[in-house]
């Protein structure tokens, strides 16, 4: 065989194993990279995404997965409230039309330690050591335990800040 001819049969072949390459990690980067139409978001988590300014009104599919919350100079805050996806739109004044958008969210990020006693569910963050955390899905007596926990904090931490901010007077 001449050289050009191998040459040629080298470039085919060359071509053909970039070609199947990209065709076998093509599904693999499709899954890996989200929409650019879609907002991610951690459950308990919130997001600040820029819309165009002229919006005046959000639509939220379904308000149990996430939150929109409207703020000026089109600014959206996105909360994550439950898992899964639903979808946001943004409309202007007259009723176009301005965004449609997918939210998607996951679960929390930081470090979670899930307990099963039985059916029952605990969750604890273990960021840097275990502490309970309240998470969908978790055992409605832990549940109800944590949340009552965290009021009471939050209560306690809401009357020392009225106590202090009255004493300056």
């Amino acid at each position: 065989m001449s050289f050009s001819c191998l040459r040629m049969r080298s470039r085919a072949l060359s071509s053909f194993r970039s070609l199947a390459i990209g065709m076998l990690l093509w599904p693999a980067a499709a899954l890996a990279a989200p929409a650019a139409d879609t907002v991610l978001v951690n459950v308990d988590q919130a997001k600040l995404v820029k819309l165009p300014g002229k919006v005046a009104t959000i639509v939220v599919g379904n308000p149990l997965i996430a939150d929109v919350t409207l703020q000026n100079g089109g600014i959206i805050v996105v909360t994550g409230k439950g898992y899964g996806a639903t979808n946001f739109i943004a409309m202007d004044r007259a009723g176009d039309i301005l965004v449609d958008r997918i939210i998607q969210v996951e679960g929390p990020t930081d470090q979670l330690v899930t307990i099963y006693r039985g059916v029952e569910r605990e969750s604890y963050s273990c960021m840097p050591i275990c502490q309970r955390r309240v998470t969908l899905g978790d055992g409605e007596s832990y549940f109800k335990s944590a949340i009552d926990q965290a009021g009471s904090l939050s209560n306690q931490a809401s009357g020392a800040a009225a106590a202090g901010g009255k004493s300056q007077n």
